[in-house]
C-alpha cells in the first residue's frame, strides 16, 4: 500500500501536497489564485484575439489546462495558460491554412493544441527534454526580440482604429500606418494610448495590481456610458456565456498532418518559455522542477484543454512572477485561478460587450514590451561577437521571412554551430610553472616554461570523427615548433572524457609516426573509460604500461630520471582498434 501511495505521489505531484496541506498555505494559494485569475480574464482574452480567435476562447484555455496542469506540475508557482509568443506561433502557422478567425481556424487552432499535448507528452515520457537545448539562447532571444515587434505591430490595427492589412511583415505594417495617419480614429487611439500609460504607472505602483482589469473596467464604463461604438470605437461585442463543452469535433488526421511544423516549433518554444521561469522561480525558492515531468504536465494541459475548446498554453513569465509575488506556495492557486475564470464564463461575460478592442490591443502591447531582449544584445556585444551574429540574424530572419522560417534558421544556426566547435576543440601547450607541478596553458601563462625536448600538448574535447583530424594537425603543429630537438610528446588527456574508433585509429597512427621520429609518446590523466578502451584496441600494449601516467608531472619526473631514454620500438601488428 505504501509503495502504491509513493507512486502516486510521483505520477500526482499534487496527492503529495494534499498530504501535508494547512491553512498557512491555502492563505497564499487563495491570494495568489484570486490575483492570477482577476489578471487573466483580460489576459486570456487578448491573447486569444492575438491568435486570432474569438475572446471568450481565451477565457476557455485559462480553466482546464490550469487545473490538468496542476495535477501533474512539478513547479509550485509556475501559472500556465495563453501567452503571446504561443498565440503569435498559433496565428501565423494556423493562418496557412485557413481564414483567421474562421470557424476551420477555430477547428485547427484547438487541433494544434492537442498536437502539442501530445508531442509534449511524449518527449517527456521518453525523457527528450534534452531537445529544447537545439533553441540556443540567442536564437531563442532573437526570434523573441523580433516576435515582440511583429505582436506590436499586428495590434497597431486595433490601437488606432485603422483598416490596415493581416501581415506579420513590420515594414509593410510601419508603411501603411505611416501614409494612412490622418485615418487614425482619435477616440480609439485616446482609448488604446490611455490605456497603455495607466497600465505602466499602475504596475511602477504596485507591480501584483490588476492593471489590466482596471483599463478593461474602465475602458468598458465609458465606452457604454458615452455610446462610443457609435462614435467609431471597435468593441469586443457578446461573448458566449457557459462552460466551453467536451468536443471531439476537431479531430482530422489529414489536418494534423498538415499542422505538424507548427505543432513542433510551439512545442519546443513553449516548453522553452515553461521550464526557465520555472526553473528560475524553483532556483529562488530551493527546491527542483523535474523537466522531464514539466513536460508531461504541460503536454497532458494541452491534451486535455484540447477536448474542452483550448488553443495551446503554456507557462507565463508576468503571471507566474505575479503568481509568486503574490504568496503562491502550491499548484492549488492555479486551481483557484481555474475556478474565478470558469465563474466569470458562467456569469460575467456579458459585461464584456461595450469592452473596446483598443484596450484588448492596449494589454497586448505592454506584456510584449518585455519580450525585446536589447540588454542581450548589449551583453554579447561585449562577450560574444559569434552569438550576437546567431541572435541577429536569427532576429532579422523572422521579420523578413515569418515566424516559423526565422525560428528553423537560428536553429539550423545553432546546429552548424554545434558543428563546427566540435571540429576545432580547443586545445594547447602547456608549459611547467616555477616550483610547482603545475603545467598550464603557455599562451595564457607566459612565465611557464617549455622545454625543448618535451612537448605537452592538451586536447579539451573527446576525440572522435569529428575532430580526430584536427588533433593530429595541431599535435604536428606544436611538435614543428620544437624542431629536431622533440624527445618526448605528453598527451594530456585528462579533459578527453570519450574516444570512438576513427580517434583510437588516430592515435595509432601517431604512436607510430612518433617512434618512426624517435619520439616517445606518454599519455598522462586518461580517465577509466579511456584508458579501456585503448587497452581493447591494443594501443596500452603497443605503448606499454610505463607509457601511462596519473599526471603530466609523473611524466615529465619519470622522463628525466633516465637520460637519453631511446623509444620503444612499435609493433605494427597491434592495431586491432
Amino acid at each position: 500500500m505504501e509503495k502504491l501511495k509513493t507512486h502516486i505521489k510521483k505520477v500526482v505531484p499534487i496527492a503529495d501536497t494534499l498530504g501535508s496541506y494547512n491553512k498557512n498555505l491555502l492563505k497564499g494559494d487563495l491570494n495568489a489564485g484570486v490575483t492570477v485569475g482577476i489578471m487573466l480574464i483580460p489576459q486570456g482574452m487578448a491573447y486569444a484575439i492575438l491568435a486570432g480567435l474569438p475572446p471568450v476562447y481565451g477565457l476557455y484555455a485559462s480553466i482546464i489546462p490550469l487545473v490538468i496542469y496542476a495535477l501533474f506540475g512539478t513547479s509550485r508557482q509556475l501559472a500556465v495558460g495563453p501567452v503571446a509568443m504561443v498565440s503569435l506561433l498559433v496565428v501565423a502557422g494556423v493562418g496557412e491554412f485557413a481564414e483567421v478567425g474562421s470557424a476551420r481556424f477555430i477547428q485547427l487552432a484547438i487541433l494544434t493544441a492537442l498536437g502539442v499535448g501530445l508531442v509534449q507528452f511524449l518527449m517527456g515520457l521518453f525523457r527528450m527534454g534534452f531537445l529544447v537545448n537545439f533553441l540556443s539562447h540567442p536564437v531563442l532571444s532573437g526570434f523573441t526580440s523580433a516576435a515582440a515587434l511583429i505582436i506590436g505591430a499586428s495590434q497597431i490595427k486595433n490601437l488606432t482604429g485603422l483598416d490596415l492589412p493581416r501581415t506579420n511583415q513590420v515594414q509593410e505594417i510601419a508603411i501603411e500606418t505611416f501614409r494612412r495617419f490622418t485615418e487614425i480614429e482619435p477616440i480609439t487611439a485616446a482609448i488604446g494610448i490611455g490605456s497603455i500609460a495607466a497600465i505602466v504607472l499602475i504596475r511602477k505602483w504596485k507591480r501584483t495590481f490588476p492593471s489590466a482589469l482596471v483599463v478593461v473596467v474602465v475602458g468598458t464604463v465609458i465606452t457604454a456610458l458615452f455610446g462610443l461604438n457609435q462614435h467609431g470605437v471597435a468593441i469586443v461585442g457578446d461573448i458566449p456565456t457557459g462552460l466551453p463543452e467536451f468536443s471531439l469535433e476537431f479531430l482530422n488526421l489529414s489536418d494534423a498532418r498538415i499542422l505538424l511544423p507548427t505543432v513542433l516549433i510551439i512545442s519546443l518554444v513553449s516548453y522553452m518559455e515553461s521550464i526557465a521561469v520555472a526553473k528560475a522561480i524553483a532556483n529562488k525558492h530551493g527546491y527542483k522542477v523535474d523537466a522531464n515531468k514539466e513536460l508531461i504536465a504541460l503536454g497532458a494541459a494541452n491534451i486535455g484543454g484540447s477536448f474542452f475548446q483550448a488553443f495551446p498554453t503554456t507557462g507565463g513569465f508576468s503571471r507566474t512572477a505575479v503568481n509568486d509575488q503574490s504568496g503562491a506556495n502550491t499548484t492549488i492557486a492555479s486551481i483557484i485561478s481555474a475556478v474565478i475564470i470558469a465563474l466569470t464564463v458562467l456569469f460575467l461575460t456579458p459585461l464584456f460587450y461595450y469592452l473596446p478592442s483598443a484596450v484588448l490591443a492596449a494589454i497586448i502591447m505592454v506584456a510584449v514590451a518585455g519580450l525585446f531582449d536589447s540588454s542581450e544584445m548589449k551583453h554579447l556585444w561585449k562577450t560574444d561577437k559569434r552569438d550576437l551574429a546567431m541572435l541577429l540574424v536569427t532576429f532579422v530572419a523572422t521579420l523578413a521571412l515569418g515566424i516559423e522560417e526565422g525560428i528553423a534558421i537560428g536553429v539550423l544556426l545553432s546546429l552548424i554551430l554545434v558543428i563546427y566547435s566540435s571540429t576545432k576543440p580547443h586545445s594547447t601547450e602547456l608549459g611547467h610553472l616555477g616550483e610547482t607541478q603545475n603545467y598550464r596553458n603557455i599562451h595564457r601563462y607566459t612565465e611557464a616554461v617549455v622545454e625543448d625536448d618535451i612537448l605537452i600538448y592538451r586536447f579539451d574535447s573527446s576525440l572522435y570523427f569529428a575532430n580526430a583530424e584536427n588533433f593530429q594537425d595541431t599535435l604536428y603543429a606544436n611538435m614543428d615548433r620544437h624542431g629536431d630537438d622533440l624527445k618526448l610528446v605528453i598527451l594530456d588527456a585528462s579533459a578527453i572524457n570519450s574516444i570512438d574508433s576513427t580517434g583510437k585509429h588516430v592515435l595509432m597512427e601517431v604512436v607510430k609516426d612518433l617512434k618512426e621520429k624517435g619520439v616517445e609518446l606518454f599519455i598522462a590523466g586518461a580517465i577509466g573509460p579511456v584508458r579501456d578502451k585503448l587497452k581493447t584496441c591494443g594501443l596500452q600494449e603497443a605503448m606499454g604500461d610505463d607509457h601511462f601516467f596519473f599526471d603530466v608531472s609523473d611524466a615529465v619526473s619519470y622522463y628525466k630520471e633516465v637520460p637519453n631514454r631511446i623509444a620503444k620500438r612499435y609493433s605494427p601488428t597491434q592495431t586491432n582498434v
